[in-house]
């Protein structure tokens, strides 16, 4: 079994279920990429690179998701 730790939750992932990369696994929580920010082990990644950044067994990802309103 994989995992990796989502703003401080550890989520496990049957295994080669776990998303490949950082748009992978905001597909999978249903967020959209426009509208949030990801760092990953402490690396901010820059939302054109959400597709390209790989994810490895154990990393630390963190999400911001940004809403509209007032």
């Amino acid at each position: 079994m994989e995992s990796l730790k989502i703003n401080g939750v550890k989520k496990q992932f049957p295994a080669g279920q776990m998303p490949s990369t950082v748009a992978e696994l905001l597909k999978q929580l249903n967020i959209r990429g426009a509208t949030a920010a990801a760092e990953v082990d402490g690396k901010i990644i820059e939302r054109e690179k959400f597709s390209e950044t790989k994810l490895r067994n154990g990393q630390s990802i963190e999400l911001v998701r940004f809403v509209g309103g007032g």
